[in-house]
């Protein structure tokens, strides 16, 4: 900001209401144009400001077109103020009128016409109304339309500086926006914000706002997610985000920046493979991925490796190999043999199952002169490292203090399935951290979303299980979901064979994690997805299957392990959960109880 628009931005702060939304220098409507500040009230409508910091022996001559500055670089002509702020106003009245739900509707005197009054207006923050009118300058900007530096001190009078701004509308009337319609004009407004989801995996952000059909059910970030993804700045944050809360749609938008500023590279990195390659798609339609290098961990240390010629290691088992890799790369950091501060920025997601010096040796990678880490954690989904004690991020490099957010509402999952996966893990839930600069165990928050209530089965045989999956994948055919939007989630691998060779069996296309490559999962023709609980971490589906619930807890891992597994398998769920077994365990005792308890508790809520 300019000196005069940081003192515009606090005076907006400190005299509007809790009501206004304000915005500073964001892009608006399709041609992604700049105003200095738009701010929107629900009962009065949208006004757009241009802030000057000119003073008065600058301005040589001025018109309702152009004005000529005197600069050091000589004489320089730029745009009315007034004349940009009308531009502005007309692109973004325009994007509003074509949604039927933000116009008159017909039979109305004005149908067809936005339902948002709208006002424009200048603000000079070094000049005084004195100097305005004794200077003529109303010739050309009308006074009503214009705050001006005295109008806009500290003492200022809330009630009449709110007064001087809603004077610059030109026609006012009735209009008393619900929060759906504040949402449409938010997505609208800013088609980053906006949260696409089609069948199938879909891209994390929709930019292109005229190729798409108006839906009639929109998604947005909330307002705490844009202001963080807005105003992250710069050195190191920290997110701890509840699953289904935004934390990865607010890395994408932050890394899209970042991209685009910084001259090294930024580097994306995440534990799971699935995810990195989701991660990766989305990079490659925003066309960024020669600005970005999304990685799981594993590879992008084999990819450190290879590109600096150090030995690989040479181990043949997959999991003795993959832990072999990080101790190669850091040995090679440590000798120099690995150049530090590689990139300009670093991503990271799924934080939580980073060992901490893992953690370490990604932070050494990092630019000093940018500095910019972002880190996105919940360690309620953490199903690979298991507890850390006396972890803190200023141990391993990580400056967090101060930088952290926590975000609680849980946008992902239906009301049914939260309570649900939140009751029957809140031994893993409740725990608590008690050092702020440690890994806080946060305990999800509903969004309100209602859906169908998760069913727990039991069926006779395994294979009856399977048999019943396939009915209910038809029936969900038959009402209009697509097989993309269906994943069945397995616990152990000998079951994936099992149940793929079943849906096959009954006709029902089904793509097998393991067979495929991860990458290309929702590649081809709609398929069923049958993923690992581990690879799901990241995904989400409309209808999930867990089979065979009878086989957890695995016996080589302990119930606190597991439970967290089966919270992060139940979350991939948006709207409906099926869980089936053939035999009892210690899970689908609990499990049985917990639905008996949360249906209680949500019928009598």
């Amino acid at each position: 900001m300019t000196p005069g628009e940081r003192r515009l931005a606090l005076r907006l702060e400190d005299k509007l209401e809790d009501d206004y939304l304000v915005w500073c220098d964001v892009p608006v409507g399709p041609r992604q144009l700049h105003p200095d500040f738009l701010i929107l009230h629900p009962s009065r409508g949208f006004l757009i400001l241009e802030v000057k910091d000119w003073k008065l022996d600058t301005i040589v001559e001025f018109d309702k077109i152009s004005v000529a500055l005197a600069t050091e670089r000589g004489l320089t002509y730029v745009a009315n103020p007034l004349a940009q702020a009308r531009g502005y106003a007309h692109e973004l009245n325009g994007v509003l009128q074509a949604d039927p739900a933000l116009r008159q509707p017909e039979g109305h005197p004005h149908a067809g016409k936005s339902i948002l009054p709208y006002g424009i207006g200048v603000v000079l923050t070094n000049i005084t109304r004195v100097q305005f009118e004794a200077n003529d300058l109303g010739d050309v900007l009308p006074e009503h339309k214009v705050v001006c530096q005295d109008e806009m001190l500290e003492s200022a009078d809330p009630e009449r500086f709110q007064e001087r701004l809603w004077a610059m509308f030109d026609a006012s009337f009735p209009c008393r926006l619900t929060l759906p319609q504040i949402d449409r004009f938010r997505y609208h407004v800013f088609p980053e914000l906006r949260i696409s989801s089609p069948a199938g995996q879909p891209a994390l952000f929709e930019q292109d706002a005229q190729a798409l059909q108006i839906p009639d059910l929109i998604r947005v970030m909330d307002l705490q997610q844009e202001q963080l993804a807005r105003s992250l700045g710069e050195g190191h944050r920290v997110i701890h985000g509840v699953a289904g809360s935004g934390k990865t749609m607010i890395l994408a938008y932050r890394c899209a920046h970042l991209a685009r500023a910084l001259a090294k590279p930024v580097l994306v990195l995440c534990y799971n493979v699935t995810l990195a390659a989701r991660l990766r798609a989305t990079i490659e339609e925003k066309h960024l991925q020669d600005r970005v290098c999304v990685r799981n961990f594993h590879a992008w240390c084999l990819e450190m490796l290879r590109t600096y010629h150090l030995p690989i290691p040479k181990e043949r088992d997959n999991d003795a190999f993959s832990k072999a890799l990080p101790p190669a790369v850091i040995a090679g950091v440590e000798s120099n043999a690995i150049p530090r501060a590689q990139y300009g920025a670093i991503m990271i997601d799924e934080g939580h199952d980073f060992q901490p010096e893992w953690l370490k040796l990604v932070v050494q990678m990092l630019d000093p002169a940018s500095n910019s880490l972002l880190l996105l954690y919940d360690d309620a989904q953490s199903i690979y490292t298991g507890k850390r004690k006396g972890f803190s991020f200023a141990s391993v490099g990580i400056e967090a203090r101060g930088r952290t957010t926590i975000l609680k509402l849980n946008y992902r999952n239906t009301m049914e399935i939260l309570a649900a996966a939140r009751v029957f893990a809140e031994e893993v839930l409740n725990a608590e951290d008690s050092d702020e600069d440690g890994v806080p165990v946060l305990a999800p928050q509903s969004a309100g979303r209602r859906g169908p209530f998760p069913e727990l089965i039991r069926c006779d045989s395994q294979r009856a299980e399977v048999a019943l999956i396939a009915r209910r994948i038809r029936e969900a055919q038959a009402e209009g979901r697509s097989l993309n939007d269906i994943a069945v989630l397995y616990r152990n691998t000998y079951q994936a064979d099992a149940i793929a060779e079943g849906l096959r069996r009954h006709g029902i296309a089904a793509t097998l994690a393991k067979e495929a490559k991860k990458t290309d999962l929702f590649a081809g023709a709609p398929s069923v997805k049958i993923v690992s609980m581990h690879s799901s971490k990241g995904l989400e589906f409309g209808l999930v299957f867990i089979p065979e619930l009878c086989a957890l807890p695995n016996r080589y891992h302990s119930e606190e392990e597991e439970a967290r597994l089966l919270y992060v398998a139940m979350t991939r769920a948006l709207e409906s959960l099926v869980m089936t077994h053939h035999r009892e365990s210690p899970f689908t005792t609990r499990m049985r109880a917990t639905l008996n308890q949360v249906q209680t508790q949500l019928a009598s809520a």
